[in-house]
């Protein structure tokens, strides 16, 4: 990377690991689809509370919009990207790409 350009900057609210694997996970989904948190802390491995944290700043960013909706008497909640969402970790993915495909060259 050369000195007159700098090095792009990666979206904090994503950047931290856990929530770059929410984003991440969601982002495979289609526009407008939506999963269940149970399933989503499943397949990520993570507890209820830190999963719960991660999404409430995800969701105060707008980059997640949560559904809280019932299944019978069962509470059930929903967890999907949005639009802005999607581009913010479209950004960042390019971000990430622009750092890696620079690593290898020096300051001049």
């Amino acid at each position: 990377m050369t000195a007159d350009k700098a090095p792009p900057e990666l979206d904090p609210v994503i950047h931290a690991q856990a929530r770059l694997r929410v984003v991440a996970a969601l982002n495979v989904l289609g526009e407008g689809n939506e999963m269940a948190f149970p399933a989503l802390k499943d397949l990520l491995g993570m507890t209820a509370g830190n999963l719960s944290v991660h999404l409430s700043k995800l969701e105060d960013a707008g980059y997640v919009q949560i559904t809280k909706t019932h299944k019978g008497r069962t509470p059930v909640t929903f967890a999907a990207l949005t639009k802005r969402g999607r581009l913010a970790f479209d950004d960042y993915t390019k971000a990430i790409r622009a750092l890696l495909d620079n690593a290898g060259t020096t300051l001049e």
